[in-house]
Order: C-alpha cells, then structure tokens, then sequence
C-alpha cells in the first residue's frame, strides 16, 4: 500500500515515525564436521589444500601448553572379606598349578641328566655293605620316584590354597576392623600422561 510520504508498499504510522524493525540475534559457534578432528571454534575448517602450520598458528595457547595430571586423594576404609576370599582363592590356585608344573618340569630335566641316578649310588655306598642292603630297610631310591615327588608337590600346594585363602580372608577382616579404628590407607591417584 502506498501513501504520499512514504515508499511504495510501506506503511507508516500516523506521527510520521517509521518504527525500528531491527531484530538482534546472538551469533552461535558453529559446530565442528563430523571426523574432522583439526577443526578449531576460532574459524572455519580450512582448505583441503592448506599446510598444518596455518592450522597451528591459530590455535589458542592453553592448547599446546602441557595439562597437568588432575590427582585424586582417596582412603581405603573396607575390604570386603568376600571379595578377598575369591580373589586370594583363584591366585593361590594359579600359584598351585604354577608351581606344579615347574616341579613336573624341572624334576623331568634332572631325570634325564641322570642327577638322581648319582644320588642313589652315593647313597648306596654308605647304606649298602658288600652288595646287601643294610638290615633297616632303607631304600633311598624310592624317594626319588616321580609318583612321590609329585605328590608331595601337589600336598602342600593344596595346603597352600587353603592357607592363602584363609589368611587372606582373615587379614581383610582384620584390615576392616584396624579402619573402623584409626582410618583406612592414604591412597593418591593421578591421571596417566
């Protein structure tokens, strides 16, 4: 609509004031591409063609200053005798079955280096006089026979399942009862570099 003091299709209000229409908005960053990782808040991505030097200058300083670790200071105040039971359990197990095969292993090795064999005839020249065995009884060499030896090894590696288990059991029990006390243990965390 037109009238005699304005522009065509403008309208005016009657004191002769045209109104402010301005609308202000507040720009918002951008948000950065997806999968491009050297997009930084100050600008738009740049070219495909440009070098990582530009790049690298326009980076704001608390960038490529080095973050210091952040540290967590923390007290242990229980263990739980449940949790330590279980755990104590399976690492005495896997100590047991470590120490059997090593004993599997090294008396295998000492066999056949014939190490027993020596043993027995030194042993032999003593306890045995003019090729008759001594009148106790004693034959060192059953001694040495592998059903024997592991044994004995599988013997006191279940001894020492249950030992460990229950001992450690009991000292988280203990530990529980020192924290009630006087406090738990003083640990500090840091992040990792």
């Amino acid at each position: 609509m037109a009238d005699g003091k304005g522009r065509p299709g403008t309208a005016t209000p009657e004191d002769g004031k045209v109104p402010d229409t301005t609308v202000h908005v507040r720009p918002t960053p951008p948000a950065p591409p997806q999968g491009n990782s050297s997009w930084t808040p100050s600008g738009p991505p740049p070219p495909v063609g440009q070098s990582s030097s530009a790049q690298d200058s326009r980076k704001p300083a608390s960038d490529t200053a080095p973050r210091t670790p952040r540290k967590a200071h923390l007290v242990l105040r229980r263990v739980e005798p449940w949790s330590a039971m279980k755990f104590s359990f399976v690492v005495s197990l896997v100590c047991f079955v470590v120490l059997f095969v090593a004993v599997a292993v090294l008396y295998m090795v000492l066999n056949s280096l014939g190490v027993f064999d020596s043993i027995i005839q030194t042993v032999n020249q003593f306890t045995v006089s003019d090729g008759k065995p001594s009148a106790n009884g004693f034959n060192v060499a059953s001694w040495f026979e592998p059903v024997r030896i592991l044994g004995y090894t599988a013997l006191i590696g279940a001894v020492n399942v249950v030992l460990i288990t229950a001992l450690s059991t009991l000292g988280a029990v203990i530990y529980n009862i020192a924290s009630d006390l006087v406090g738990g243990i003083e640990v500090t965390f840091s992040e990792a570099e």
